[in-house]
């Protein structure tokens, strides 16, 4: 039967090599642009140049504003595609913001060297439906329900292993993604991504008391903070001179004190999110020069952080905070002495009276903690240590199968597998290569050089992009 099965394979590729019909002489690969254009809804902005081996795209994919009510009209969403192979693993990457425009790969698309297909967040501009119902559009099931109409659509032409990823509030997209929608991607690899479950039971500022392993460091930035607002005038003299310049105004908060105050009280925190412990040496002793301590916090955290212009932006991050996402309680009782307007530093603060904020939603989070613990299956999650967003952090459960959860000893809120210990390092990115299908690396293989031209190509976007979450 063997000898008779060969003797027809060799008769059919003679039929077919006469006929001009072998292997080699097929149709060649459909090209990436033309497989794009027959995916309904989607639209190819722009091909943007690409580091050699990938074609980057920018899209835009149309979606309901209301996935409960389809028939509720429709927005345009931004995204970007990173395309390397047809059949190689692809990761979506869920920015929890506005999407960047530039080539560039998250961690996890470097591991597994894949596609990437990035979303931006719907009610960021211009990602917004043009009548925003705010309270019944911009939830986390909303959310959810756009990356899962986007992923089912790019599966018809990506037919392998997916991926979910994302950094800050992406890697609580990327988590709350799975839990509406399980079986959507074979695997989730969420970093730095706070779950504030009860949001009256707030462990930031236990963790900010005694964040890092050297006092003296908590206690200089706690004294720079004393400064600033004892030297109140001083600096917002300084301030106004900036907020002129840049032309800034304050309506949404109040007034140019109130961010000022805020600002102040957020810089330790902000400290901790993005800089290290060894920045300490870094900052002005009480009494330096005003201006050397204005260059100071325009490096950690702007003393007009919170102008109108500067919040425009995270005004949806804010209103999801204030209604389902939770947020710290401010750190600023030992500042108390000096405030002018205490309880201010709150998420409702941040979003302007035009919007409506629904009452608190006390069920969202809790469920997405509870399916994490109980249901949960190829988890991966990244935190630093020394983040403060780390504090109330995703915990696996009795449930939790084929999971795992890393720490980067005094890494801030741009922690990476790549800066684990080596022995963790190695057991994660290996973990990753397995859920999308790949055999494991010996640890060092996949460093590679910074394609020329393209020295973001493999940058960290929280890092970059630096936002208030």
């Amino acid at each position: 039967m063997r000898k008779l099965t060969a003797a027809w394979s060799v008769l059919a590729i003679t039929v077919l090599a006469l006929a001009g019909l072998t292997p080699a002489a097929q149709a060649a690969p459909e090209d990436i642009k033309d497989a794009l254009g027959r995916i309904p809804g989607l639209t190819v902005v722009s091909e943007n140049p690409a580091p050699t081996g990938y074609r980057f795209f920018k899209l835009t994919y149309t979606q309901p504003v209301d996935h409960r009510r389809p028939g509720a009209g429709t927005f345009q969403q931004r995204f970007t595609l990173l395309h390397k192979e047809f059949r190689s693993p692809t990761v979506v990457y869920t920015s929890g913001y506005n999407v960047s425009e530039s080539a560039n790969r998250s961690e996890p698309t470097q591991i597994v060297d894949g596609n990437q297909l990035s979303m931006e967040y719907r009610f960021f501009t211009p990602s917004r439906p043009d009548r925003p119902d705010w309270g019944k559009q911009l939830t986390i099931w909303q959310a959810a329900a756009d990356q899962h109409r986007a992923v089912e659509a790019f599966k018809r032409i990506y037919p392998g292993k997916w991926l979910a990823t994302g950094g800050s509030k992406g890697g609580m997209t990327a988590t709350y993604f799975r839990r509406f929608f399980p079986n959507d991607v074979d695997a989730t690899i969420p970093y730095v991504a706070p779950n504030d479950v009860i949001d009256s039971h707030d462990r930031y500022n236990r963790f900010l008391a005694n964040v890092g392993d050297d006092p003296a460091c908590r206690s200089a930035l706690k004294a720079v903070q004393r400064d600033v607002l004892t030297r109140r005038s001083e600096f917002a003299a300084l301030a106004e001179a900036d907020a002129v310049k840049n032309g800034y105004t304050f309506t949404t908060v109040g007034s140019a004190d109130v961010s000022l105050e805020i600002s102040v009280i957020d810089s330790y925190f902000a400290f901790w999110q993005y800089q290290k412990q060894a920045d300490c040496a870094t900052v002005p002793k009480p009494g330096a020069p005003a201006a050397e301590v204005f260059a100071w916090f325009e490096r950690v955290e702007s003393l007009n952080t919170y102008s109108d212009q500067n919040l425009e932006r995270y005004v949806p991050y804010y209103f999801q905070a204030a209604y389902q996402l939770g947020a710290p309680e401010s750190y600023e009782s030992y500042l108390r002495d000096l405030l002018r307007y205490p309880g201010r530093n709150a998420a409702r603060t941040f979003v302007p009276k035009s919007v409506d904020i629904p009452r608190f939603d006390h069920l969202a989070m809790p469920d997405i903690d509870f399916w994490v613990k109980s249901q949960g299956k190829r988890l991966l999650f990244v935190y630093g240590g020394n983040d403060p967003w780390g504090a109330e952090p995703f915990r696996l459960g009795f449930g939790t199968k084929d999971s795992y959860s890393y720490t980067v000893p005094g890494g801030n809120h741009g922690a990476r597998i790549a800066q684990l210990p080596a022995a963790q390092a190695s057991e994660a990115t290996n973990t990753v290569r397995r859920w999308a299908g790949l055999p494991p690396v010996t640890p060092g293989v996949t460093t590679r050089s910074v394609p020329a031209g393209f020295p973001d190509f493999d940058a960290d976007l929280t890092l970059l992009e630096r936002p208030r979450l």
